[in-house]
């Protein structure tokens, strides 16, 4: 096994062996392959908008093509509710109808919850790639995956928002106040998935944005920021009974499998990385002789 035929000075032919270096070499050219895919590069912009563009493009698609099981979904708000009551944390319905009451903040929350979740995450994204471009696609990886494994959730476990539960008494505050741009509400509910609550993104990808900001960002006051957004969308979720506390607990499990995988990849953490991807090597000239 592994023998050759080679044809001698004297033109006989004799067995040899495969030489070991070609296998190291191979060995070494697989770690070098890795190394290369796993090292930051300078993104490109073209690239990386038509990539943003085609993957939320692909998430809402494979989102609101999940089968709504309205059945199911309704069965398992009612067994979050059950929980969160044997646990005394039951707070959403007060939550709701204490901020519906103030019709100026309310209806803030329903713009809040309609746009900052796409503003804030896309903000963060170009800050990452104009400041920090060695950082940045290790930290689009966390995002990714965080949004992909939610796709998962969504497909196993079909979970009703609060304001859909018969006889719970939640105010639906788009339907109320006939607040413009939820998709989750009003004219547009048709085109979203209405039983998709668990994990909750809007958790998900604000933490995602917060822990960035923190980790990153050199004035003090915006560090502070970072970290008053997440907690803020999660009084917004609970405020428009979009989603149970519970949900927000998802959306936090899935963050973590996001900083897993980038973890995994690259070795470090994203913002372990180094801040500036190194310039390219100018290439030789080559002379004619």
């Amino acid at each position: 096994m592994g023998e050759m035929t080679v044809t001698t000075l004297e033109g006989q032919q004799g067995p040899t062996t495969s030489s070991p270096i070609a296998g190291e070499a191979d060995d070494r050219n697989g770690r070098n392959l890795l190394r290369r895919l796993r090292t930051p590069r300078r993104p490109k912009l073209w690239f990386e908008i038509l990539l943003i563009a085609v993957s939320y493009w692909t998430y809402s698609l494979i989102r609101n093509a999940v089968p709504e099981q309205k059945s199911a979904a309704l069965r398992n708000a009612d067994w979050i509710w059950d929980v969160e009551h044997s646990l005394g944390l039951a707070f959403e319905r007060s939550v709701n109808h204490a901020v519906d009451s103030v019709t100026w903040l309310i209806v803030g929350m329903n713009y809040y919850y309609a746009t900052l979740h796409f503003i804030v995450t896309l903000g963060v994204l170009v800050w990452i790639y104009r400041c920090h471009p060695g950082r940045y696609a290790a930290t689009r990886l966390v995002l990714f995956a965080t949004t992909a494994v939610a796709l998962v959730g969504y497909y196993l476990y079909p979970l009703a928002p609060p304001r859909l539960m018969p006889g719970g008494d939640f105010i639906d505050t788009v339907v109320v106040h006939n607040t413009w741009g939820s998709m989750a509400s009003g004219d547009l509910k048709n085109m979203s998935n209405q039983y998709a609550a668990m994990p909750s993104m809007h958790i998900g990808w604000s933490l995602w944005c917060g822990l960035t900001i923190f980790a990153l960002a050199s004035v003090p006051w915006v560090r502070v920021l970072g970290l008053l957004y997440p907690t803020l969308t999660l009084v917004v979720i609970v405020a428009t009974a979009n989603h149970f506390w519970l949900d927000a607990v998802g959306g936090m499990i899935c963050l973590a499998f996001g900083y897993a995988v980038a973890r995994l990849w690259y070795g470090k953490l994203p913002y372990a990385l180094p801040k500036l991807v190194p310039e390219p090597e100018p290439r030789k000239k080559a002379f004619a002789r």
